[in-house]
């Protein structure tokens, strides 16, 4: 017997590992605002792009979304998708019941640490509903795409998903974790309006430049592991 029927194959194992540890770091990250100098002045951000410190983590969620979805089909990434969704709680516990600790004498200072974690909350609130929206259209509309051009053009239907997913998620995340939940929580700062506006644009720009890089690396990493699987399949059939 072939010990590894029904075994997942390390590409499998590798994207939804990429998906859960981006999704994850992006949750303990994004309370912190990123800030870089720009060359030239834009509208809304003017010469300073403004960030969660997210971005570049979530970023790589839809990445490993896209080429797993191209691989494996839009059932399979769905239930990704909508377990990793499930987690969210997870993290959220261990975060709140390690807040809620003693701690001892050596410790971080404890009130540093539940501000700096403890505003994860808004980010986790924010993520839940920007993920379960954006995640879910991404693979529904990377699959309505792929209906249409069978295999071909990969790049089309990566850019747009991605390219549209990431809007709707980057509004429902940054006014949700940085206004809305703040608000009704009374945990972390509400931030200003024009702040959230740089925020938002700031987000999605840097996302935006990331699907389209990305995009021949989704290229790359469809055809390896089609490639190896195919071979895996072959040496399966020889006595």
């Amino acid at each position: 017997m072939d010990d590894r029927r029904g075994a997942p194959s390390i590409a499998q194992v590798s994207l939804i590992g990429l998906f859960v540890a981006a999704l994850v770091t992006a949750q303990l990250t994004a309370s912190k605002v990123l800030a870089f100098d720009l060359p030239v002045a834009f509208p809304v951000t003017g010469a300073e792009l403004v960030l969660p410190g997210a971005a570049l983590a979530y970023a790589l969620t839809f990445l490993a979304s896209d080429c797993y979805t191209e691989l494996y089909g839009r059932r399979a990434a769905q239930i990704v998708v909508n377990v990793a969704f499930a987690l969210n709680f997870v993290v959220l516990a261990l975060v709140w019941s390690t807040i809620a600790a003693p701690a001892a004498e050596t410790s971080v200072d404890p009130d540093a640490f539940a501000t700096a974690l403890g505003a994860s909350t808004n980010v986790v609130l924010g993520s839940l509903l920007a993920y379960l929206v954006s995640q879910n259209w991404d693979v529904w509309l990377f699959h309505r795409i792929r209906d249409r051009t069978g295999r071909q053009k990969l790049w089309l239907r990566n850019l747009v998903s991605t390219g549209t997913s990431q809007a709707i998620d980057t509004v429902i995340f940054v006014s949700i974790a940085f206004a809305i939940a703040p608000a009704a929580l009374g945990v972390g700062e509400v931030l200003p309006l024009e702040v959230l506006a740089a925020l938002a644009v700031g987000q999605y720009l840097l996302k935006l430049a990331i699907a389209v890089l990305d995009t021949p690396i989704v290229y790359a990493v469809v055809a390896l592991v089609r490639s190896r699987e195919s071979h895996d399949a072959e040496d399966s059939h020889v006595v």
